[in-house]
């Protein structure tokens, strides 16, 4: 051990399966690595999908989930973490109960309710489960519309909704929020970012005509938690975050992966890992 000079900075993924590569654990691990990070895991659920849906899930047990992160928190202990798909309240509390031993780690949660395809992965007592316990452990959270339709109890059809449903959600005891804005039926793809002093902060994106946006938002946030590993502040992370996800996006709009809604190109550009020298 005394003749190793550097360590990665490291990114924790708890998040769900998916065997069509695009989004989940998968998306996460790839992410993390194309922005120069060291990615361990955790999974909460195996769901049986592909790019056209989720067929069916299964369920990790609780104290195989709560093992899974401890295991990896004792050995290789994460400069940020992400959090997705967690479908159940006892889940919500195990992942919690771990977790708030370490109140300086920022934590991403991608509060996983709707995939892209339209199907419904939370159960419904679970919502106030997360409200309670996660939101107010998470650096940010990164709802996209249909979630924050739910969150919100609101519609959103344009941006000045999005800041009512945006104000509504930090209401609920979050910390920052950043609000998806790219199920909205407009030229420019708006996204929000509700920081903790109270103001708002915008990004527009051009808007591509694409299908293949499979796992954005597992990509958005496990970007996001990279930029954090790498001792960015959040609204630094949050920006270059976005800009990774739109070249992502752009990249891989015209390839043919799967019959459905393909995946977003996370290797467009990817970073050697990052060499962080050790204390000595």
């Amino acid at each position: 051990m005394n003749n190793k000079k550097y360590t990665y900075p490291s990114v924790l993924t708890i998040a769900g399966f998916d065997g069509s590569g695009g989004a989940g654990i998968q998306a996460d691990m790839k992410t993390i690595s194309a922005l120069g990070c060291y990615a361990t895991s955790a999974l909460t659920a195996l769901p049986v999908q592909n790019t056209t849906g989720v067929k069916s899930i299964f369920s990790i047990p609780e104290q195989v989930v709560g093992d899974q992160i401890e295991t990896i928190l004792e050995d290789i202990f994460p400069n940020a973490v992400k959090i997705g798909m967690i479908h159940t309240s006892k889940l919500v509390s195990t992942v919690v109960n771990v977790l708030k031993k370490y109140p300086s780690l920022p934590i991403v949660f991608d509060p996983v309710m709707v995939a892209t395809s339209g199907d419904k992965l939370i159960e419904d007592k679970t919502i106030q489960s997360i409200i309670e316990q996660l939101f107010p452990l998470a650096s940010v959270i990164t709802p996209n519309l249909d979630e924050a339709e739910i969150l919100a109890d609101m519609k959103i059809e344009n941006v000045e909704q999005m800041k009512i449903a945006g104000k509504k959600i930090m209401e609920l005891g979050c910390q920052s929020v950043l609000l998806k804005g790219g199920h909205l039926k407009t030229e420019k793809l708006t996204s929000l970012y509700f920081l903790p002093n109270g103001t708002i902060e915008s990004f527009e994106f051009q808007k591509f005509q694409t299908n293949n946006t499979h796992g954005s938002g597992c990509t958005l946030s496990s970007a996001i938690a990279s930029y954090l590993a790498q001792e960015k502040d959040l609204l630094e992370a949050v920006s270059l975050a976005q800009n990774y996800i739109h070249q992502a996006i752009e990249n891989g709009k015209d390839v043919a992966i799967g019959k459905g809604n393909g995946p977003v190109n996370h290797f467009f550009n990817p970073q050697k890992l990052i060499k962080n020298e050790l204390d000595r």
